[in-house]
């Protein structure tokens, strides 16, 4: 009799369990010769141990790497064909260019390259070795890396000095780069390209010194700058970029006078006259949104239009913002956020039909703008979700897999980021089905982290039991119910701080699960009577998980248990999320829009939505009974009221 499907499950599951344990005498000898190769001590290779390994190529790599740029392109080549499958050829390609390059063999850098490399190092080594065969690549390369107001590699001192040489980069684009380093602040490059400059540019250099002073001075600088006026355009562009984040209601006024009679390029108006409207917008100058609003009719900038609607919403202009996103293109107009909007303000002007139809359009969507307007209609939320199937042999051939077996077997000679290239890079090169068949076995294996990943890597959108797994759940309901936090929220918070990865530092320093700072830590620590769990102890789930739910619910008790407002401030900080309490009392929706920090709006949205799922899924992927907000959360009024002790 056939073994039962329940029964080749345990098989199978036990088998991946002791991975680790097999092949454990070649894995040691592989740990050993990949040491050896990167220190390139050959000698300590036990070649005969470890030439049937699932990771040979990656010594083999090392090998070839360090006899860059002796080796000839035709062996670089066939170890890229060798290991097409692998992040190994794209990694060896990489290098060729570069060692090629330095060592100035350009014919070869040529035959390994499959185009324009990443990085600007190796793609000034690339258009250096198109300079004799491509000239006008090379060109149109140079001159792209040339335009940057910071210093370069020194890879592209070859590449400039030629193209100087050969009038590519003239006096102007000399010109036009000290004006970009000026206005980022690289006052040592701007002084460097300004001695390549000749007399004729003199009264371009006293304008700069003049402006470096007093970006008023700009009313005063002279039209025509540089031979022929060709510096003008420039540094007018780079003088008003300044002179805009400085003072925005001075730069308009001056730009008002001066745009009629200046002659500048179209793309340095255009940025000119872009800088202005969204300054005035961010900054909220009433005395200049007349002239936005006359811009706005001539241009169609997708991020001045987001902004003039949120200025409308603040001023509840519902016309403004029926107006405004009629402006946006259909793409744009098209997304649940705006359909909302304009459902919205459909509604306040009395068109309830329209309204409706505009609602229903952005409840088809998974996101906070689709859940509140599903809310609106009375209707279940549209999670859209995926319910992949596989058969029993798909799903155990994975484990044969060359990324797969080369992903193992790095875990198991503990390689955990050569892993992780491994198999995000097999991820994105496969199918939509290997996606899901590698985010199956992700799944299986436990790598929770790794599973949130690949749905991101592989577009996998709809597996939403796979970009929300239960990972760390009886932590998460423990300590919800100790803290009486919901815990649905607390899976959300920790799903957008970290994807579940427990490992996970961010550049600011914030540690773990939930992304907590270390003295955000020290201190919860201290609050509960517990010894600091210091940098490392943090990272560990159910203590980042305890500390996490305990900061939230001091921030839930600042906001009379209000989650929008506590979400807020576990990302923003409470301090700021009292004053734009304080400055703008409003309803719950135009309180998520009004929130002035991108990341800040974008995290709550995220944050509400993802408990939504959490909790639908742990209903069977049912919404029923799920709700974005509580009753009081939708009509409370979002002003100082909602301060404990306000």
């Amino acid at each position: 009799m056939p073994p039962s499907l329940g029964h080749c499950k345990s098989l199978l599951a036990a088998a991946l369990c002791c991975l680790p344990l097999l092949a454990q005498g070649s894995d040691r000898a592989m740990q050993d010769a990949l040491q050896a190769a990167r220190g390139q001590q050959w000698q300590k290779i036990d070649r005969h141990a470890i030439e049937d390994h699932v990771l040979a190529g990656y010594v083999d790599y090392h090998r070839l790497k360090a006899r860059l740029p002796g080796a000839e392109p035709e062996t670089v080549l066939a170890f890229i064909e060798r290991h097409d499958d692998s992040p190994l050829g794209g990694w060896l390609r990489g290098q060729a260019i570069e060692r090629y390059g330095e060592a100035g063999r350009y014919a070869s850098l040529r035959a390994v390259a499959d185009g324009v490399p990443s990085g600007t190092e190796r793609q000034c080594h690339y258009y250096t070795a198109q300079l004799g065969t491509d000239p006008q690549a090379a060109a149109e390369g140079g001159l792209a890396l040339w335009r940057v107001g910071r210093s370069q590699p020194d890879a592209c001192d070859t590449l400039f000095d030629t193209l100087r040489a050969q009038g590519a980069i003239d006096q102007a684009a000399v010109w036009e780069r000290m004006t970009l380093a000026w206005r980022a602040g690289e006052t040592g490059l701007a002084a460097y390209l300004g001695r390549m400059l000749g007399s004729e540019w003199q009264n371009g250099r006293a304008a700069m010194d003049l402006l470096e002073q007093d970006f008023a001075a700009v009313t005063r600088t002279p039209a025509c700058l540089g031979p022929e006026c060709r510096g003008t355009s420039a540094l007018y562009a780079a003088a008003m970029h300044g002179f805009t984040r400085a003072d925005t209601e001075a730069a308009l006024e001056a730009w008002r006078k001066l745009a009629p009679h200046l002659a500048l390029e179209a793309r340095h108006r255009r940025e000119i006259e872009h800088d202005l409207a969204f300054y005035s917008l961010v900054r909220d100058i009433d005395q200049n949104l007349g002239w936005v609003d006359e811009l706005l009719t001539r241009r169609n900038d997708g991020d001045l239009l987001e902004l003039r609607v949120r200025t409308a919403l603040a001023e509840r202009d519902w016309a403004g913002v029926l107006a405004w996103t009629e402006r946006m293109d259909a793409e744009q107009r098209g997304e649940s956020r705006w359909q909302y909007w304009r459902a919205r303000a459909l509604e306040q002007l009395g068109e309830d039909a329209r309204a409706r139809e505009a609602y229903a359009r952005a409840a088809g969507e998974r996101n906070f703008f689709g859940f509140a307007a599903a809310d609106r209609l009375d209707r279940p939320y549209a999670l859209n979700q995926a319910r992949p199937r596989f058969d029993e042999a798909s799903r155990q051939a994975v484990a044969e897999w060359p990324a797969v077996r080369r992903t193992e077997a790095l875990l198991r000679i503990g390689e955990p980021g050569l892993a992780a290239s491994e198999w995000y890079a097999a991820v994105a090169r496969g199918s939509e089905e290997q996606a899901r068949l590698m985010a199956d076995y992700a799944q299986r294996r436990g790598w929770q982290a790794r599973l949130v990943q690949t749905t991101i890597a592989g577009k996998l959108w709809d597996d939403l039991a796979w970009r929300f797994p239960e990972a760390y759940r009886e932590h998460f309901l423990h300590w919800g119910e100790q803290t009486r936090v919901d815990p649905y929220l607390l899976m959300g918070i920790a799903r957008r701080e970290s994807a579940y990865n427990p490992e996970a530092l961010s550049p600011a320093g914030a540690r773990g699960l939930m992304q907590l700072m270390p003295g955000t830590a020290a201190q919860v620590s201290r609050q509960l009577g517990l010894r600091d769990p210091g940098p490392y102890g943090v990272l560990d789930p159910a203590v980042n998980i305890r500390l996490g739910s305990t900061y939230i619910r001091d921030m839930l008790d600042r906001y009379q248990g209000n989650r929008l407002a506590a979400t807020a401030a576990y990302n923003a900080g409470p301090h700021r999320v009292d004053r734009w309490l304080r400055e703008a009392p409003q309803a719950f929706d135009l309180f998520v829009e009004s929130i002035p920090f991108r990341e800040t709006r974008d995290y709550v949205q995220a944050v509400l939505a993802y408990r939504v799922i959490f909790e639908s899924l742990a209903n069977g992927g049912d919404s029923a009974g799920v709700s974005l907000l509580t009753p009081a959360e939708t009509s409370v009024r979002y002003d100082r009221s909602l301060l404990a002790s306000n």
